[in-house]
């Protein structure tokens, strides 16, 4: 699953990484990302807008906003079958703005929060759908979700799910809204290459979702980080 990320690429880097044509909404740095919080977003609509919507997507049926709380992921195996997606998974597609995620990996009794991320350090899309509902005083809410899929060789050690991280090349296809080919689609939604990603312990500072900082993405030693580079370099290479 993905629980909580963090996004802190500076806006002007995420507008050219990602093609901004318009900005609805300027996020703010944000070390710890949790559920029912606003989640900064690209969608294409007349151009390509950066702006956020609640995390924990909303069906436009749902009698109240608080299903939302279920709905922050969504499986890859299943997406297209569960009707609180499958219509987002055709017609409204996103992407969902992070440069590290937080998982916690069971050793024991102990849950050790740790911080995955690109070793470029650059920002990534994860594969996120969105959805409108109409709140009982009419306003229209946006809220999306993550799609989650099996893990690569640096997430299976902590936990049996990974966030789809979609590669560059990947991120047009999913967002045209005129694409509804769904065997086309559903092959981006794949473990990102273990190569690119690294894992460090950080502190369990994270934990509280009210906690922000730097702190939250600290390692708690450099061994871990070292292992996990090490883990990531494909057998035979220098």
């Amino acid at each position: 699953m993905c629980g909580r990320f963090a996004l802190l690429t500076h806006t002007e880097a995420l507008i050219k990484r990602f093609g901004i044509e318009e900005i609805i909404k300027r996020p703010e740095p944000r070390y710890n990302i949790s559920p029912s919080q606003n989640v900064t977003v690209v969608v294409k609509r007349n151009n390509r807008q950066l702006t956020e919507m609640r995390w924990g997507l909303v069906p436009s049926w749902a009698k109240d906003v608080s299903i939302g709380n279920r709905m922050i992921n969504a499986r890859a195996e299943t997406v297209v079958e569960k009707p609180a997606f499958r219509n987002a998974f055709k017609k409204r597609r996103c992407l969902i703005l992070s440069d590290g995620f937080y998982e916690w990996q069971k050793v024991g009794k102990i849950k050790k929060p740790t911080h995955i991320r690109l070793k470029s350090r650059e920002p990534f899309a994860f594969a996120g759908l969105y959805e409108y509902w109409k709140t009982n005083s009419g306003k229209m809410l946006e809220s999306c979700t993550i799609i989650t899929t099996t893990p690569n060789e640096i997430m299976s050690p902590i936990h049996n799910r990974m966030p789809v991280i979609l590669n560059p090349n990947d991120e047009a296809t999913w967002l045209n809204p005129d694409n509804q080919e769904v065997p086309e689609l559903i092959p981006l939604l794949k473990p990102y290459t273990s190569q690119q990603m690294e894992s460090f312990e950080v502190s369990d500072f994270v934990n509280s979702p009210q906690n922000q900082g730097p702190l939250c993405t600290k390692p708690v030693n450099s061994t871990v980080l070292e292992f996990s580079k090490r883990l990531s370099v494909p057998s035979g290479s220098a």
